[in-house]
């Protein structure tokens, strides 16, 4: 039978947009990465790249959030449909959990829960992608944004980070960026790449710089209390009577369950001008249109987060700052790879690649395509970032892994270094 398809012209075609914002995130470079490993290299392939340190035995989860799940499994009370913005009692648990830290009591109605914090990244940009607004990212920065931003045509303008002051903001560039289309600024805080904690006083005057522009703070708090440096977690929260802020967090970093996605949006706006706005309504309207996280899940949240005891996050945050400085003292003496401020947060550090010492390393995905070639280390490279020349390295890992990647990259770097 002759093919009459051949001349037919359809009325369908795929949306390019969706081709280009895979290739900027973080699993599409990652991917690319691991299709460039050698097979016959027996080795164990290094993970250095992504923060998901749930595979590894050091970093397995607290037994009670395991039995909280369990508990909500079995008690089949749990496994209907639920109000799109959250279940009652899981949002009250998440207002509870986060007051502690926060000079006002939240609400349960401050809370959306989310499908981890991807969903919640999600929703914010959508709601707030009016025609011709632009939102502010850092840069280096966590690309899903961009991606984000991309898929509902929300413009994205970016403001540096100081790696010379640990990673501040550079507000001068916040304020020069801004205009009267600007709707939002986003910080990470602790943060990925950067592994920085932002103090109080800069946070304050984050929170001063956006009431000025009359813009909102999205403050991305995934890794909230994973700080072990001179700097205490502050979460912007705190700072809601001068400017409003919308919260995005989750239990994936903190609990080491990335695959349970269950996060949360939540607002801190004392004032209400997100709720005179109209913002608060579309936030909720769009979840009325999207996926909610698993009902089993939302119900043990209550017990997840109130009875995780002090010592299992206690022991969690030891590990991670001790493969921090493992991971910042074996990259000093790493030619052509230079770090200029220690991790004191998150699971990550930036490194900076001094290209001008390598004979055949053309740039940062170059590097990082022959290191998962010749030594299986897999590093992201900065450009998935936003910042090219540099590398993102991931030390939470198995303790003996990660020495073994930092030799690995140490014999790399010394193989590939301009011979004098």
């Amino acid at each position: 039978m002759e093919n009459s398809n051949n001349n037919k012209k359809w009325g369908f075609k795929a949306n390019p947009d969706f081709n280009t914002t895979s290739d900027i995130t973080i699993r599409g470079i990652l991917m690319m990465l691991l299709s460039k490993l050698n097979k016959s290299d027996t080795r164990p392939v290094i993970p250095l790249g992504h923060g998901d340190p749930s595979a590894f035995p050091c970093f397995r989860t607290t037994q009670v959030a395991e039995d909280a799940i369990v508990d909500s499994l079995r008690s089949a009370k749990f496994n209907g449909y639920c109000t799109t913005v959250g279940i009652p009692s899981a949002r009250s648990a998440v207002a509870e959990y986060l007051s502690l830290d926060l000079p006002n009591k939240l609400s349960p109605d401050d809370v959306f829960l989310t499908i981890g914090c991807a969903q919640a990244i999600q929703t914010m940009l959508t709601v707030l992608a009016s025609p011709k607004a632009n939102i502010l990212l850092p840069k280096p920065g966590f690309p899903y944004y961009e991606a984000y931003a991309q898929s509902c045509n929300l413009e994205v303008r970016h403001f540096d980070l100081l790696p010379e002051k640990d990673w501040e903001v550079d507000l001068d560039a916040v304020e020069a960026l801004a205009d009267e289309n600007t709707v939002a600024m986003v910080i990470i805080n602790p943060g990925n790449p950067c592994g920085n904690v932002f103090t109080y006083q800069h946070l304050q005057k984050v929170a001063e710089t956006a009431k000025k522009l009359g813009i909102l703070v999205i403050s991305d708090e995934v890794y909230d209390h994973l700080a072990f440096g001179k700097n205490p977690f502050v979460p912007m929260g705190v700072f809601g009577s001068v400017t409003p802020v919308v919260t995005l967090g989750s239990i994936s970093k903190r609990w080491i369950v990335p695959g349970w996605r269950l996060g949360w949006l939540v607002v801190n706006d004392s004032n209400g001008i997100l709720k005179e706005h109209g913002i608060i309504d579309c936030i909720a309207g769009y979840l009325n249109i999207s996926p909610d996280p698993p009902t089993f899940i939302q119900g043990a949240i209550p017990d997840i987060l109130g009875k995780t005891k002090d010592d299992f996050f206690v022991k969690i945050v030891s590990i991670i700052k001790e493969a921090a400085n493992t991971c910042y003292e074996g990259i000093k003496d790493v030619p052509g790879v230079i770090c200029p401020s220690k991790p004191e947060g998150s699971m990550f550090v930036m490194v900076k690649l001094d290209i001008s010492v390598f004979e055949d390393i053309k740039d940062d995905v170059d590097f990082c395509v022959k290191l998962a070639n010749e030594e299986s280390v897999i590093i992201l490279p900065g450009i998935g970032v936003g910042l090219k020349n540099w590398l993102r390295v991931t030390f939470a890992i198995e303790p003996s892994a990660l020495e073994e990647g930092i030799k690995r990259l140490k014999a790399f770097c010394e193989k590939h270094s301009k011979k004098t």
